[in-house]
């Protein structure tokens, strides 16, 4: 019996620091269960809409759609960044723009 009490408590413990990582990981999971488009398939969407490397991404309340949006960081072959934000309720683009200072 104690041997099973130190295995359950192991694998507590494994899963609390496995969901803690992916809480610092990606900004913003604690909203994920208001979403209606998962993770993947706004990931998709967004090197759809805007082929290259994700380079950063969260799960945010901002203005513009449903209100709950991913927004990616991608950093295209010539290295220019952009910002391409995904509805999580819908999976609309809502975002495509290139950033930094004089992003034209």
């Amino acid at each position: 019996m104690r041997t099973f009490l130190i295995a359950c408590c192991a694998v507590a413990l494994t899963a609390e620091g496995i969901a803690s990582d992916a809480t610092a990981v990606f900004k913003g999971a604690e909203l994920i269960p208001l979403t209606k488009v998962t993770l993947a398939a706004a990931t998709a969407t967004a090197l759809k809409a805007r082929p290259g490397t994700i380079t950063d991404s969260e799960l945010e309340k901002e203005k513009g759609g449903s209100g709950l949006r991913y927004s990616f960081d991608i950093s295209d072959a010539a290295k220019k960044k952009f910002e391409v934000g995904i509805d999580a309720k819908t999976g609309k683009v809502l975002e495509n723009k290139a950033e930094g200072k004089n992003p034209g």
